[in-house]
């Protein structure tokens, strides 16, 4: 029907033909699904594209972690999503397991460290504190380059101490205990922070000494030579010196976490000592006096044996030479000997001659003919008190006067050197000394004679013998000032005196020798009595002589004595 009026001619006045209609082939609202699925999938290639391998992180805990937010981070820059976390089958660790990105994929080596940032108080230094407001994350940091890939990564406990690309070396020490120092302490040098601990490793079976890790920034570590000394700087060091207290206190974080110090080595001048390459081992110090005692280089050992007390005196306990150091001491034993029942304190000493002498200039030869040239000199070893408020006692080289005569002989490699008490054993045994020569003395028959003196003494001096020989000897001088008179007024009077004065003498002398012979004793007045009696018998011949002469030769009055 339709093709009959199709094929009608058009009249006038009659209906319009109905008009072709053609079908539509495509619309524009499908162009909103196609956009979807063209979006979709730019995104899952998107997705696909920069996603990278998903790994797994064994951790002690899961605190803080929350899956599909927390992330990984370097710098600051995300590199993953957590996706899971869920407990290990022995449910002693935590597995976390995170999506990581493309551009993390090259750095996932077996070198790589993770840690989860959390807020942390580490001796005196607090970090992780931007997490209170943004919850943890786990850092990363790649490691040395040339690694392995992995997968599988165990966690770490706490952030390391050093980056990977934080430029510097990293050295190590042996010390005989860990102290105070910890992961994170700081390393000093001339007071400045260059470095920092990153942990310590313990010797198989706990013996031997410790191994501590550290790191020290560039361009620091060019600084470290092969003869480089490091100490102990931790705590509070308090100590009484020439001047009084002193308190010594490194770095408020050195109190808290421990430290290390080092400082430059004391080369012989023109000597060029070799920088220390990454992973050199030094020795670790208790103190800064221990350290610079051994960086010097020639030492000699010394031994001495003392017979008194050595309290106060240990290993490390100061030599000293007119109060200047010369040494110190290394060891203090008990020395006895069994067969004779002697018993002595062996004394040990490490005398280093670079203290008093050029390094270039000091020989082991030199040194102990040195030695033996002092000590024939008088140089003796003795105690001596360095602090009388804590006891502390040195070993202290002097010279004695009118010294006995000593000699030293070689005990191995060890000079042995003569000793003598000193200090306040010195002083006691010189106060045993002196009560001991006062208890010889005879104390009771001193009294005794001092006893009968006193008595006696009374007596014996108004006997008629004393008073005889006292009136005696007044006469005397009588005699002698009457012809002292006589002589202005002429000779002859005198020499007829002179005979009756020499009878005078003769009969005051023979009563003096009576009072002398009944005085017996060995007494200041014995001795005084006898004195007298020589004087006069000698004043006796002089007249006696002066009498004959005079008589023989008058005119010697005048004309003297030819």
């Amino acid at each position: 029907m339709t093709s009959d009026n199709h094929n009608q001619p058009h009249t006038p006045g009659g209906a319009p033909p109905d008009a072709p209609v053609g079908r539509a082939w495509f619309s524009l609202i499908w162009l909103i699904p196609i956009m979807s699925v063209l979006i979709a999938g730019f995104l899952l290639w998107r997705n696909l594209y920069e996603r990278g391998p998903e790994i797994l992180i064994t951790l002690d805990t899961a605190d803080g972690l929350t899956s599909g937010q927390t992330q990984v981070k370097n710098k600051s820059v995300t590199l993953g999503t957590v996706s899971s976390i869920s407990l290990s089958k022995d449910m002693r660790h935590v597995d976390v397991r995170v999506q990581m990105n493309s551009d993390a994929a090259p750095l996932l080596t077996d070198n790589s460290q993770f840690w989860v940032v959390r807020p942390r108080i580490n001796g005196a230094s607090v970090t992780g504190l931007e997490t209170l407001m943004s919850g943890a994350y786990i850092g990363f940091d790649p490691g040395a380059p040339g690694g392995q890939r992995a997968t599988h990564f165990k966690g770490l406990e706490s952030p390391p101490g050093i980056q990977s690309d934080q430029p510097g070396r990293t050295y190590s020490l042996l010390a005989s205990a860990v102290g105070s120092i910890g992961p994170g302490a700081p390393v000093f040098f001339r007071d400045v922070d260059v470095g920092e601990v990153l942990g310590y490793t313990l010797p198989p079976g706990g013996v031997g000494p410790v191994l501590i890790q550290f790191f020290v920034r560039e361009p620091y570590d060019h600084y470290l030579r092969t003869d480089t000394r490091f100490w102990n700087v931790s705590g509070v060091k308090v100590g009484f010196g020439a001047g009084g207290l002193k308190v010594q206190l490194q770095s408020i974080q050195a109190l808290f976490s421990g430290g290390v110090a080092f400082g430059l080595s004391k080369s012989i001048p023109g000597e060029k000592v070799p920088e220390a390459p990454a992973n050199t081992l030094f020795q670790l110090y208790d103190d800064k006096e221990t350290a610079d005692t051994a960086g010097y280089r020639a030492h000699q050992t010394v031994v001495t044996y003392l017979a008194s007390s050595v309290s106060g005196l240990t290993a490390g306990s100061a030599v000293t030479m007119f109060g200047i150091q010369v040494g110190s001491v290394t060891s203090v034993k008990l020395d006895l000997d069994q067969n004779t029942g002697h018993a002595r304190v062996r004394v040990a000493m490490d005398i280093q001659p670079e203290r008093v002498l050029p390094a270039d200039q000091v020989s082991p030869e030199k040194v102990i003919t040195g030695m033996q040239a002092l000590v024939a000199n008088g140089l003796r070893a003795s105690t001596d008190s360095a602090s009388l408020l804590t006891g502390e006692t040195v070993i202290a080289f002097n010279f004695v006067k009118n010294a006995t005569q000593a000699k030293t002989y070689m005990e191995g490699d060890a000079l042995v050197i003569p000793g003598e008490a000193g200090g306040m054993s010195g002083i006691m045994q010189s106060l045993s000394v002196m009560s001991d020569k006062l208890a010889a003395l005879p104390i009771e028959q001193i009294g005794a004679h001092a006893n009968d003196l006193i008595a006696h003494a009374d007596e014996r001096i108004n006997s008629p013998e004393v008073k005889q020989s006292l009136v005696n000897l007044r006469d005397s001088l009588r005699s002698l000032h009457d012809l002292l008179d006589q002589t202005n007024r002429g000779v002859q009077p005198l020499l007829k005196r002179l005979p009756e004065m020499s009878d005078q003498l003769d009969n005051t002398l023979k009563n003096a020798n009576k009072l002398l012979a009944s005085y017996g004793g060995d007494t200041d007045f014995h001795r005084s009595l006898q004195s007298m009696v020589v004087e006069l018998q000698e004043t006796a011949r002089s007249l006696k002589f002066m009498s004959n002469f005079l008589t023989n030769h008058p005119s010697a009055l005048i004309a003297g004595r030819k």
